[in-house]
């Protein structure tokens, strides 16, 4: 059956949310209220992001899309992350950005620019992206992401702080790896592999 409306109920999930029954639905359901209100970046990243998804509005359940509001202190960072569901389109509200993600391999090119109050930029699903506030002042942005629950994957929280953990014998490998190509990408520095011979 094929109807116009797919609300989520929170009470009983399969795949996700499962609908409401259209006679119940309201007004409520599909409204949200808060993203004028500026976000607390009083945290070692600078910066908040302010979902609106399925969770936080449910007539988006099926519809294919969320947005978020992201405030930023000077200098503020959302960190490397990737959305496994969703393509996201940011649009700089206030300030200045440097936006940037990271192709996929064998080439991982960073593909970057600055952004100034009303530019957009685009994040391909799935790629590792971050925004970083280069501006004196705070920055504000809002996002539209092609999926009504996206997904959050933050690449630092992920590797580093997986429950249960990764193996330290692969992490301090990978840590190597790390060194290295920081140590290469100093200006002046020669071809630092030998370091990693061993491995």
């Amino acid at each position: 059956m094929l109807i116009d409306l797919y609300v989520c109920k929170f009470s009983a999930r399969v795949n996700g949310h499962a609908c409401k029954n259209p006679a119940s639905v309201q007004a409520s359901d599909f409204s949200f209220s808060g993203l004028h209100l500026p976000g607390n970046t009083s945290n070692p990243n600078g910066s908040k992001v302010t979902p609106v998804a399925v969770a936080q509005l449910p007539g988006l359940n099926t519809l294919g899309i969320s947005m978020v509001r992201i405030d930023y202190a000077p200098w503020g960072i959302n960190p490397p992350h990737t959305h496994p569901r969703a393509t996201e389109i940011l649009t700089v509200l206030e300030g200045s950005l440097q936006v940037g993600f990271v192709t996929s391999n064998p080439d991982n090119s960073l593909i970057t620019k600055t952004l100034q109050k009303g530019d957009v930029f685009v994040f391909p699903v799935g790629l590792i992206h971050f925004q970083r506030n280069v501006g004196t002042g705070n920055a504000v942005a809002i996002a539209a992401l092609s999926s009504q629950n996206p997904g959050v994957i933050t690449i630092a929280n992920a590797v580093f702080g997986s429950k249960p953990g990764i193996s330290s014998d692969i992490l301090a490998r990978h840590s190597r790896w790390i060194r290295v190509l920081c140590i290469n990408s100093r200006p002046n520095s020669r071809n630092a592999t030998k370091e990693i011979s061993g491995l």
